[in-house]
This record gives C-alpha cells, structure tokens and sequence, in this order.
C-alpha cells in the first residue's frame, strides 16, 4: 500500500523551545516538518526540501522572516507562507512588504495550537487548490488546466 503524503512544513524561530514545540505539534497532526532556528540556514533547507509551507517567526537576527518569507516566494513559487511574531515593530515589515508587492498571512503570539492547526490547514488547502488541475488527468482534450489564485 502507498505511503499517504503527507505536506512539509518548515518551521523557523529563532526561539528554539517555540520551533521544536511547534514541529511537535504539526508532526503529531500528520504533517512532515523541517526545523530551522535562522533564516539562512532556513532558506538552505527551502532550497533542498520545497515545503508547501513555511512558518517563519518575523523578528529573527540577520534575515527577518519577511525577507525570508520574500526569497522563499521567488525560489519555491507555490510555498504558501504563514507569518507570526509578538512584536510590535513587524507592523512596520509587513508594510514594506505589501508595498513591494508581497501580501503575507500573519499571526500574533502566542499563537494557540488549536488556531496554529486551523491556519496550516487552511494555507495548505490554498495551496492544494493552486496546483490542482479541474479536469481529469485522462482527459485527453487540450483544454488548459484552471487555477486558483488568491
């Protein structure tokens, strides 16, 4: 019997109690995660793994998750990005981003587990929804695929 896919998550803080804690809880939930505690070291693992999603704190030394955030789009087009911080100052980074043309989904800490499962559930269904062809792989006519996009 096939293996059941199952999504990669990667998961960056570096607060490493908040990423571990919370690869442990998506893990239990059935999904596949990575865990990096940098947004360097994160976006090397991006590169190797392509997660469906990446979960990034935004207030992290060197690259900020926004800017990881940002270099994970251009290198993994279809990776779904959900954002959370506890701090203030990210209000200011996500504006810069919007006004670049970038438009992330974001939380606040601390985030509950239960809201943490909801939103994973529902970035990885848009992003099930993006690649999803809307007719029948044995339809042999030569119409396009339809996608979704928000």
């Amino acid at each position: 019997m096939p293996e059941e896919f199952k999504p990669v998550i990667l998961i960056v803080d570096d607060e490493r109690i908040i990423a571990d804690t919370l690869s442990i809880i998506l893990s239990r939930s059935g999904f596949s995660t990575l865990t990096a505690y940098d947004g360097t070291a994160a976006l090397a693992l991006a590169r190797t793994s392509a997660p469906q999603l990446l979960i990034s704190d935004v207030m992290m030394p060197g690259m900020t998750g926004i800017e990881l955030a940002i270099a994970v789009s251009q290198t993994i087009p279809g990776c779904q990005i959900l954002l959370f911080s506890g701090q203030a100052a990210t209000a200011d980074l996500l504006v810069h981003a919007r006004n670049a043309g970038y438009n992330f989904t974001t939380l606040t800490k601390p985030v509950h587990p239960t809201d943490m499962l909801k939103r994973v559930s529902e970035c990885l269904a848009v992003q099930k929804t993006v690649f999803a062809p809307t007719h029948s792989p044995t339809d042999d006519s030569s119409r396009p695929a339809t996608y979704l996009v928000n």
